[in-house]
C-alpha cells in the first residue's frame, strides 16, 4: 500500500521551501508568498467547474432548496465562515447555506483532529443536517480523503441529494460521491503538510465564488451592488446610503431619508425612490418580480 506521501502532493517536502528554517524574516515571507502567487491559477483552472457548480446551486436554492457545507478541520472552519457570512451580505435567512464542521461547533476553536476519521458519524451528521434531494452539500478537504467527509457525501449521494467535491488532490475519494468536482492543484506547501496555507486558500476562494455567484444568479445584488446587505452597523449603514444614493441618482440626504422611511430596506428604499411611491407599494413591487430589483428597474 501506497503511503500517504506518495498520493497527497500537499503532504510531500517543497523544495522551494527546504531551508525556510535557516532563512530571514523577509525570505520567510517571499518564499510564502511566491507559494501563494500559484492559487490563483490553480483556481482558474477550475473556471468550468466552478460555473456548473454555482449553476447547480442557484437552481437548488430557487426551488427551496440550501447550501450545506461539510469539512473537517480548517476546511470545515472554511465553509462556516463562507456560511456565517451569507446573511449579512446578502440578506438571506440563517438556514439557507449552512456550515457543519467534523467534531461539532467545539471543533472550530479546538483541534479535534480524530473526528475526521469517523466514516460513521459523518453518515449520522449528514442525516441529522436534515439535509433532502432539493438541497447540495458541499464537501471540503485538501486530501478528499477524510472518512467522515466521505460518510457524509455517500450518505447525501444515497439520498438522492446533489454533491460537491471541493478538494487539491487529483487522486481524492470523495471525487466518487461527486456530481461535480473542483480540484484546485496547488502543489506541495511551504510548511509540508500545512493544508491551511495554499489549499486552505484555494479553498477560501474556491468558497467565495461558490457562495457569490449563486447570490448573484439569484438576483441578490444590482449590477456589482450589494442590495439585501442588512445594515446593521454604522459600517453597514453607511454602505446602505451609497447604494440607495448612487442606484436611485439622489445625494445621501435623501437616500438616508428614505431608508429610514423603508426601514433601511434598500431595495425597497431603491423602487420608492425610482417611482416616487410608497415603502407599501415598492414592496408590492418587490413580491411581484421575486424580489429581483433588476427585473423592476
Amino acid at each position: 500500500m501506497k503511503i500517504l506521501q506518495d498520493i497527497i502532493l500537499t503532504e510531500q517536502s517543497n523544495p522551494n521551501t527546504v531551508d525556510i528554517d535557516l532563512s530571514t524574516s523577509l525570505e520567510i515571507v517571499e518564499m510564502i508568498n511566491n507559494e501563494d502567487k500559484k492559487v490563483a491559477l490553480a483556481v482558474e483552472e477550475q473556471k468550468d467547474n466552478l460555473a456548473k457548480a454555482v449553476d447547480l446551486i442557484a437552481q437548488k436554492i430557487l426551488s427551496g432548496g440550501h447550501l450545506l457545507y461539510f469539512g473537517a478541520g480548517t476546511s470545515g472552519r472554511l465553509g462556516v465562515l463562507d456560511a456565517s457570512e451569507c446573511p449579512p451580505t446578502f440578506g438571506v435567512l440563517p438556514n439557507l447555506v449552512r456550515g457543519y464542521i467534523a467534531g461539532g461547533d467545539a471543533a472550530l476553536r479546538t483541534a479535534i483532529e480524530g473526528a475526521e476519521d469517523n466514516y460513521a458519524q459523518g453518515k449520522i451528521d449528514l442525516i441529522n443536517s436534515k439535509a433532502n434531494i432539493n438541497d447540495v452539500v458541499v464537501g471540503i478537504s485538501a486530501s478528499g480523503n477524510p472518512k467522515w467527509l466521505l460518510g457524509v457525501l455517500e450518505e447525501a449521494r444515497q439520498r438522492g441529494i446533489s454533491t460537491i467535491g471541493i478538494t487539491c488532490n487529483p487522486q481524492a475519494k470523495l471525487a466518487d460521491f461527486s456530481d461535480i468536482l473542483i480540484c484546485t492543484v496547488v502543489g506541495q506547501e511551504a510548511i509540508t503538510g500545512s493544508s491551511r496555507l495554499k489549499a486552505g486558500t484555494a479553498q477560501k476562494l474556491v468558497l467565495n465564488i461558490l457562495s457569490t455567484g449563486a447570490m448573484v444568479k439569484i438576483g441578490k445584488t444590482y449590477k456589482n451592488f450589494m442590495i439585501d446587505v442588512q445594515p446593521t452597523n454604522d459600517k453597514l449603514k453607511d454602505r446602505a446610503i451609497r447604494i440607495v444614493a448612487e442606484i436611485a441618482g439622489v445625494d445621501k440626504i435623501k437616500a438616508q431619508k428614505t431608508l429610514s422611511e423603508a426601514n433601511f430596506e434598500v431595495k425597497t428604499a431603491i423602487i420608492m425612490l425610482k417611482f416616487n411611491c410608497t415603502s407599501d407599494v415598492a414592496r408590492i413591487k418587490l413580491r411581484n418580480y421575486g424580489g429581483i430589483l433588476r427585473k423592476i428597474i
